[in-house]
């Protein structure tokens, strides 16, 4: 499975995956206040993501539900 960084100047890092089922989702980490938002594309507009928005703490707990780690920056 290929993940694309996109870095989106002046908001923080897009990460998108596409599905076995040709479905595109992603999650936009914001460079201030430690918000991430789920984004995923519309299936009536494929141009169009649908955002949900989520704290650091409630993507946390996602991460944890999905079984995965939570990633965390550690400065240089």
């Amino acid at each position: 499975m290929i993940i694309k960084r996109t870095i989106l100047p002046g908001i923080g890092v897009r990460h998108t995956l596409t599905t076995d089922e040709g479905r595109r989702i992603g999650v936009i980490d914001y460079q201030t206040g430690g918000r991430r938002d789920i984004v995923h594309d519309d299936p009536d507009d494929p141009d169009r993501m649908v955002a949900l928005s989520l704290t650091r703490d409630e993507a946390s707990a996602l991460a944890n539900l999905l079984g995965f780690p939570e990633l965390v920056a550690v400065p240089a």
